[in-house]
């Protein structure tokens, strides 16, 4: 995944700049970089694991089958034979769907140690803080008030964050059903399948990998600022690279490094890291809050929604990625104490809290300044200096720095963990599956998927950065609310042909009502009515048609998502929405990376997870026998 980020990093430089000089300088300095990186990574070592010859040998050691797996890649006879049955194993593996017991026995087993069950919901809770409030409050709510939605704004995020929670229910459910560490890429793989899953898991990383890198290039800004000096004061220009990759920031590499060890040590150790620093951060808000009111004007919400309802939802559709994130903590459900008590307490109670974070900071925002008066830029600053409180601009970049830190920590800790179970099942090398004895962490993964985060941080510019939304984020919480509608409604071998295909059309209505919604909105810009008529009534009907006309195939066992489906068809129908309001790089980025997925599947994921598959399924034949 890493040499895949690297490589993709690099054809995006000669893309956009089109300059072969430029292209191999940074080629070359790259190339260096890596090496010694690689060097370095290879030398070093961190406890032992004892492969299947009963042989002991170090976590960082290595061999062909750590990242070649299985028969296909044993001789190059082998290979192009199984090329050649590539569309035979691709069909199997489309079709083919994992079951609950597999993931979280025999996949998990890949890892060959177990991570430390040592979370409880409260490490859960203050994670889920950490993942979702960064910097963005500090600049979304100003940017949101003063373009689109005004004093209203309050209104955006309470729509925003109860859209954000139905997700959040959906995610509950299967991270106490299957506790495991995949996340979102588990859960597809038993309801949807291996490609599914896939293609999924392996755009999110990307999103792990470049925002991550984006959080850490805003980190020394934000560093900058709080020491008096200018944004940029701590990045070095170098001339032979092209524009927007050559303002180099190893401060960022810095941070990276350090969220690494935290990363990679200790869960329990970055849980407590990661709530004393919330703690932190909650206090910072409230003080934010509580000075702010003391100078509040109530004559500055007389104009309380001047953009209308059209400005308050365009505003929630932007507003509504300030609460991405939670997503990572489902992945830390395998280092649970007791999952189907602590996830739903930890995901649902971070999700409330930080909604009411935002709100109150929302309101107070627009109680210390006219909506017009407010920075784009930095906009509680401003208003602080214009109330006469100079000082407190410095509360406000600690608060965002605090916020950023914790993102980092809580990326870190979720990628690394969607590579390890993707790595188990061999579609990545198995090398990224294994965890440490001694730490009870997937310390290749970490190290690997920051240290791709670092060198892109070290060379890209915030901007172009930023331009990269997640979509990816959007697309995987619209799959698995479709995943948990086929997981109670679709069971093989009990679930008859008849209401199998009821399911499908059902399905099939929802995702094009959804997708026709999202499409009027973007041509109309939200001035028509008559497109919604069709749309939402079809939406409606069709998830009505799932709860009458279908019988439940399957009941959750410890927690289930209230309302279903209705819960979940709102939440595919509004991630679909939400991904009409994305810019066109961003679905070209999301194509690019999709096509170069899909070329790494046929050529070596494909087989290897076919093999594991044979492998698993002739062992259950003579276990039978």
């Amino acid at each position: 995944m890493f040499m895949q980020i690297l490589i993709l990093y690099l054809f995006s430089i000669y893309i956009i700049n089109k300059r072969t000089h430029s292209f191999a300088s940074a080629l070359d300095r790259l190339s260096e970089f890596v090496r010694i990186a690689w060097t370095s990574f290879s030398n070093f070592s961190m406890g032992e694991v004892t492969d299947a010859g009963g042989i002991r040998r170090r976590c960082f050691a290595c061999s062909k089958g750590d990242f070649l797996p299985g028969e296909s890649f044993e001789s190059f006879g082998n290979y192009v034979r199984a090329l050649r049955e590539t569309p035979v194993r691709l069909k199997d593996r489309l079709l083919a769907r994992s079951l609950d017991a597999i993931e979280i026995y025999e996949v998990k087993a890949q890892s060959r140690n177990e991570m430390k069950r040592t979370l409880t919901w409260w490490d859960l809770m203050w994670f889920g803080i950490g993942a979702v409030i960064g910097a963005g409050i500090f600049v979304l709510t100003g940017l949101e008030a003063k373009e689109d939605a005004g004093p209203a704004v309050v209104l955006s995020y309470v729509i925003s964050g109860v859209s954000a929670l139905l997700s959040v229910f959906c995610y509950t459910e299967f991270a106490v059903e299957i506790p495991v560490a995949g996340g979102s890429f588990a859960y597809l793989r038993i309801e949807l399948g291996d490609f599914a899953a896939f293609i999924a898991a392996g755009n999110i990383l990307l999103e792990y990998v470049i925002g991550g890198a984006a959080v850490a290039r805003s980190w020394t800004s934000y560093f900058a600022t709080l020491l008096g000096h200018q944004p940029r004061d701590f990045v070095f220009k170098a001339n032979g690279l092209p524009d927007g990759y050559n303002l180099l920031d190893p401060i960022a590499v810095g941070i990276c490094a350090v969220i690494c060890i935290f990363a990679a040590l200790n869960t329990k150790g970055s849980s407590r890291l990661n709530y004393i620093a919330s703690i932190v951060h909650m206090i910072i808000i409230a003080f934010i809050v509580i000075a702010g009111l003391m100078k509040a004007d109530t004559k500055n919400y007389s104009d309380f929604a001047p953009y209308g309802a059209h400005g308050i939802l365009q505003a929630s559709a932007v507003l509504y990625f300030a609460y991405i994130g939670f997503d990572a903590v489902s992945t830390m459900a395998e280092e649970t104490k007791n999952p189907g008590r602590d996830i739903p307490i930890g995901l649902i109670g971070s999700m409330v809290i930080t909604t009411a974070c935002y709100c109150l900071m929302a309101v107070t925002l627009c109680l210390m300044q006219p909506y017009k008066q407010i920075d784009e830029n930095a906009p509680f600053s401003v208003a602080f200096e214009a109330v006469g409180w100079n000082w407190a601009k410095y509360i406000v970049a600690a608060g965002a720095l605090k916020g950023m830190t914790t993102v980092l920590l809580v990326g870190a800790i979720g990628q690394a963990r969607y590579l390890t179970h993707i790595a188990r099942t061999h579609m990545m090398p198995p090398w990224f599956a294994l965890v440490d004895e001694r730490t009870g962490t997937p310390i290749n993964a970490t190290v690997t998927m920051l240290l791709a985060t670092a060198i892109i941080a070290f060379f890209t510019k915030l901007e172009i950065l930023s331009n990269l939304l997640s979509i990816s984020t959007l697309l995987i919480f619209m799959t698995v609310a479709v995943a948990l509608i086929v997981r109670r409604y679709y069971v093989s071998g009990t679930t008859t042909p008849s209401d199998r295909n009821k399911l499908i059309l059902c399905l099939a209505l929802i995702l094009g009502s959804s997708v026709g919604t999202s499409i009027y909105w973007g041509v109309t810009q939200g001035s028509g009515w008559i497109g919604y008529c069709i749309t939402l009534p079809i939406w409606l009907l069709s998830t009505v048609a799932l709860r009458v006309t279908l019988p439940r195939a399957r009941d959750p066992k410890l927690w289930g998502v209230p309302l279903v489906p209705f819960l979940p068809s709102a939440s595919i129908a509004i991630n679909i929405f939400l991904l009409g309001s994305i810019d066109n790089d961003s679905f070209i980025r999301f194509g690019v990376w999709t096509a170069f997925l899909l070329v790494y599947y046929f050529f070596l994921g494909l087989h290897a997870s076919y093999d594991t598959a044979m492998e698993a399924k002739s062992n259950l034949i003579e276990e039978g026998s």
